[in-house]
């Protein structure tokens, strides 16, 4: 086997780190989840998915994750007295998996302090809106009630409060006169799957910092 010279002008040299651990939290389908996975196979989303987790023993994403080969886990809400320990029983699994990372996709759970502060900048998270218009449920139906004609996708750090934190990447989508809540949902998706996992590879690159509600890169970085 011939070993490249680093006096060729075409060598670079290999790093030999290991990928960072992420997790991915769902509670349905998992379709970001997919956008996830199919971006680190391809590599070009340079992680691990270390874990996938659900609150719901039937999220139809459990299944695609356990095809594929990823731990899967099962963590009922309702098995716990309270949200707060509900959420170090999280805090506790991801740990377990050395998650530095973790990523929501269709999570149904509003997380609290404790956990965001025992992952701190380490949590994001995508809506299906532009925010900080129509955060919370039901944010397609929202818009078209609204009457706006852009509506979108945003990838969030997560903060306690309901979709309040800093906004890292957003990507809009024209509504349509003739849109029902299905039909924008749909195109707003396609975006999510875009979206999402150049969020992911930017926060784990670093290069950025957060300055009262903003995320600001440095020059090397990209914000869309």
């Amino acid at each position: 086997m011939r070993v490249p010279s680093p006096d060729r002008e075409d060598w670079k040299p290999v790093e030999n780190r290991p990928l960072p651990n992420i997790a991915v939290l769902i509670s349905g389908r998992g379709s970001n989840l997919r956008a996830i996975v199919s971006a680190v196979r391809a590599g070009a989303l340079r992680a691990n998915v270390a874990l996938v987790l659900s609150n719901r023993a039937d999220a139809a994403g459990l299944d695609y994750a356990r095809a594929e080969g990823l731990t899967a886990v099962v963590l009922k809400h309702g098995d716990f007295a309270s949200r707060e320990a509900y959420d170090m029983a999280l805090v506790e699994e991801l740990r377990r998996h050395d998650v530095s990372l973790v990523c929501l996709a269709g999570f149904m759970r509003q997380l609290g302090a404790g956990f965001c502060e025992a992952f701190p900048n380490a949590v994001l998270n995508v809506h299906p809106s532009l925010l900080p218009s129509f955060p919370g449920l039901h944010a397609q139906r929202q818009a078209l009630a609204h009457g706006v004609i852009l509506s979108g996708a945003t990838v969030h750090f997560v903060w306690p409060e309901l979709d309040a934190g800093p906004i890292l990447m957003q990507a809009a989508v024209p509504v349509l006169p003739n849109d029902t809540e299905s039909s924008l949902s749909a195109r707003i998706l396609e975006e999510e799957h875009r979206l999402y996992p150049s969020a992911i590879q930017l926060v784990l690159e670093g290069g950025w910092r957060i300055e009262g509600r903003r995320v600001i890169a440095n020059a090397a970085a990209t914000l869309r």
